[in-house]
């Protein structure tokens, strides 16, 4: 029977079972699409992010001599051109802080919910910024949220409690003095060396205190 069983025979098979058919063609079309990613990754996105890492250079000198409006505008086309690759990523971080520098921290937000970045400091700082923004903006109670949020994410001994005394001091500014007790307690206990730079006693005797009135 099988050596009977032409591939003519298989084709008329496939073509007449309409269930088979579809999974023929989508898993062509699921192939084609890998390859096709791959081929872009590979091709395109890799040389064009090795691209991104050296463009905002420029911007990142100005902004260092303290030139914000031509760090602004060496960085804004950086940003459009290299939107997701780790250049691009980088400079839109350094425009923000420009934008913060300036005073206009709408905008800056606006650049900094946008930011995604691997690096472990800079990705908990991209939330602290915003929660800089809120607090500039005096949107306290928001402005601890990303605080707390940015103190959690990748912690380490300096990001983590430089956040949590932030988010302590909005807690505080929103008469929320059992959670800001609850932040200097944090630090005193699991950060010591920060704590003891910000005398980190006081703080939490002075939200006790509040919370016991």
């Amino acid at each position: 029977m099988l050596e009977n069983f032409s591939f003519q025979e298989l084709k008329k098979q496939v073509e007449s079972n309409k269930t088979t058919k579809l999974y023929t063609y989508v898993i062509g079309g699921i192939l084609i699409l890998v390859l096709g990613i791959f081929a872009y990754r590979q091709f395109i996105w890799k040389p064009n992010n090795e691209k991104s890492k050296d463009a905002f250079w420029v911007g990142l000198n100005y902004a260092a001599k303290d030139s914000t409006d031509l760090a602004i505008e060496e960085l804004v086309p950086v940003v459009k051109k290299y939107d997701g690759k780790v250049g691009g990523e980088n400079a839109q971080f350094i425009l923000a802080r420009q934008y913060m520098a300036k005073g206009e921290f709408k905008k800056a937000l606006d650049e900094l919910e946008g930011v995604e970045v691997s690096d472990t400091y800079l990705s908990s700082m991209a939330l602290g910024l915003q929660a800089d923004c809120h607090s500039e903006m005096k949107d306290y109670e928001k402005a601890q949220k990303l605080y707390l949020e940015a103190s959690g994410t990748n912690e380490n001994e300096l990001t983590t409690p430089m956040y949590l005394f932030k988010a302590g001091l909005c807690a505080e500014k929103t008469k929320d003095f059992g959670k800001a007790a609850e932040c200097y307690t944090k630090i005193r206990d699991d950060y010591p060396g920060f704590g003891n730079q910000k005398a980190i006693e006081k703080y939490v005797a002075r939200a006790s205190n509040k919370t016991t009135k």
